[in-house]
């Protein structure tokens, strides 16, 4: 009998798994005092990471889905490493769907689920060209309809390439700082952790806020800091509830 190969969870898959208690779930109510808390907490991110941005390197709209798609299970530098050959030799959505996905594979051997990724983004780039007259789509129900691509990876696009905050980011450092911040609680899964966020912070600021968590979970709030406890930056000091990772008293 044939070995069968690991099964591999694409990010549409788990998302649908792991949000399937929220659909069950009405609209988040926040007290003022907790919207007031959450506000006062990104002014404290804007003045540590001023500069907090996208940390994906594109230049168009479909080279940054593209990245975003690729980024599921790996690093942003691994990434970066690896698409500036794939965006030369693919500079347009057309490029992709002309091609096979065994044509893009070689492009990013280096990035972890190479096969399964290069069949999605040469199925999303098929469906762009096919559907949407070779234009990433600027809707979550468009975005949602591509293969590879789930709230998250749309929630990228829409708020970097179009500035459009429809939803918020969360990604694994958004997912524990957020419960480590107190933003969310520890028992919410990922689509709850979005409604919390989406319920405490200004609309036109999600993009952003998503960023500079991703920038303090990177730099500073760490899963595994060194020693194994909390890293004792000045935000964590203040706004910290429930890092597992604290220190004796």
């Amino acid at each position: 009998m044939a070995k069968r190969g690991p099964i591999v969870k694409t990010e549409k898959a788990t998302m649908k798994a792991r949000s399937r208690p929220a659909s069950r779930q009405g609209a988040i109510k926040v007290t003022p005092a907790r919207r007031e808390r959450a506000e006062r907490l990104l002014a404290a991110l804007r003045e540590h990471y001023p500069d907090a941005h996208c940390e994906l390197n594109y230049t168009t709209p479909h080279e940054l889905l593209i990245a975003t798609i690729l980024s599921a299970q790996t690093t942003d530098v691994g990434v970066n490493k690896a698409t500036p050959a794939l965006f030369a030799r693919f500079p347009t959505p057309a490029d992709y769907s002309n091609a096979a996905p065994a044509d893009i594979e070689p492009f990013i051997k280096s990035i972890g689920l190479f096969r399964n990724k290069a069949k999605a983004v040469h199925a999303a780039m098929t469906t762009i060209v096919e559907r949407f007259g070779g234009q990433v789509p600027r809707t979550m129900d468009e975005l949602l309809t591509l293969r590879g691509v789930a709230r998250k990876t749309a929630n990228v696009v829409l708020g970097n390439a179009f500035h459009t905050n429809v939803g918020f980011v969360v990604d694994t450092h958004v997912e524990r700082l957020s419960k480590r911040l107190g933003l969310a609680p520890n028992e919410a899964n990922v689509a709850q952790v979005e409604k919390w966020l989406m319920a405490q912070l200004p609309q036109d600021n999600w993009c952003d806020a998503s960023h500079m968590l991703i920038f303090h979970g990177r730099r500073a709030c760490k899963a595994r800091p060194a020693g194994g406890v909390c890293c004792e930056h000045p935000i964590c000091k203040e706004f910290g509830q429930a890092c597992e990772l604290r220190g004796p008293a």
